[in-house]
Formats: C-alpha cells, sequence, structure tokens
C-alpha cells in the first residue's frame, strides 16, 4: 500500500477540515458534512482526435 497526498481543501465548500472516510482515497468534511472520494485518473494531457480531411 502507497501513502498518496491528501488534498489541502473541500471540493464542495473550501474548507480545510478533512479526515480520511472508511475507503482508500474517500475523505469526510466536516465543515459541510459532506464525504468524497479522489481518483487518479492518468499523467500527461489528454489526446485530441485527429480531424480527417473532407
Amino acid at each position: 500500500m502507497s501513502e498518496r497526498a491528501a488534498p489541502f481543501y473541500c471540493p464542495y465548500c473550501g474548507d480545510e477540515h478533512l479526515e480520511p472516510y472508511a475507503e482508500d482515497g474517500t475523505w469526510f468534511c466536516r465543515d459541510c458534512v459532506r464525504a468524497f472520494k479522489l481518483k487518479f485518473l492518468g499523467v500527461g494531457a489528454p489526446q485530441t482526435q485527429k480531424e480527417t480531411p473532407q
């Protein structure tokens, strides 16, 4: 199991009173009483579709 960086603020209310929740990547905000999960999607710029000549 690797340790990940914790979020600095709640994505809903912006406050910093967060604590780990039940699962990995899941956090609970004590201020707005919401739980949320973080998921890593990847590194790098997203690929764009090439335009086809007409």
